[in-house]
């Protein structure tokens, strides 16, 4: 699986440490200069900055050979929907609206930090309810309130609906 990722879900996840769950669930996980770059702007929370001075092996860094899409979205989202079309990703990790609708709108698949909470949750990796409560609480992460209730049910009806192994 090909998982690129945008520099929202890294930030969020690295924040209320969850950032463990993306290899876990993913395994490498791709993304680029442009977003590393946005992890280290010197308005980035220190411990995002510090987490991208040592990163972690499961992260690759790569350029996209033409970033697209500059005249809609940032660059650090345009670069990582770039990459992800130039290496046939299985999925993207972003959460802004416009650089969802820019991936969805040329095939590729999303998921937020919100759908990599849940899934994490289902796989036993996080506390569901403890890591939406640092998200909301401890990050400048917004959704509205219908959304976390949206995740919140989603979480409760796929963990009910799993196989038990």
């Amino acid at each position: 699986m090909i998982v690129v990722s945008d520099n929202s879900p890294l930030q969020y996840l690295i924040l209320i440490e969850c950032i463990d769950a993306l290899p876990a669930l993913y395994g490498q996980v791709l993304t680029t200069p442009q977003v590393i770059e946005e992890l280290s702007h010197a308005d980035t929370p220190s411990i995002v900055r510090a987490w991208v001075q040592s990163l972690p092996m499961w992260l690759k860094i790569e350029s996209p050979f033409k970033v697209d899409f500059l005249d809609t979205i940032d660059v650090g989202e345009a670069s990582a929907i770039s990459l992800a079309q130039e290496r046939h990703a299985d999925l993207v990790l972003i959460d802004e609206r416009a650089g969802t609708d820019t991936a969805r709108r040329v095939g590729i698949q999303v998921v937020g930090t919100l759908g990599v909470l849940i899934e994490a949750a289902i796989e036993g990796l996080i506390d569901f309810d403890s890591a939406i409560n640092l998200l909301t609480t401890k990050t400048s992460f917004y959704a509205s309130r219908n959304l976390i209730e949206s995740a919140r049910r989603i979480f409760q009806e796929r963990k009910q609906n799993r196989p038990q192994e």
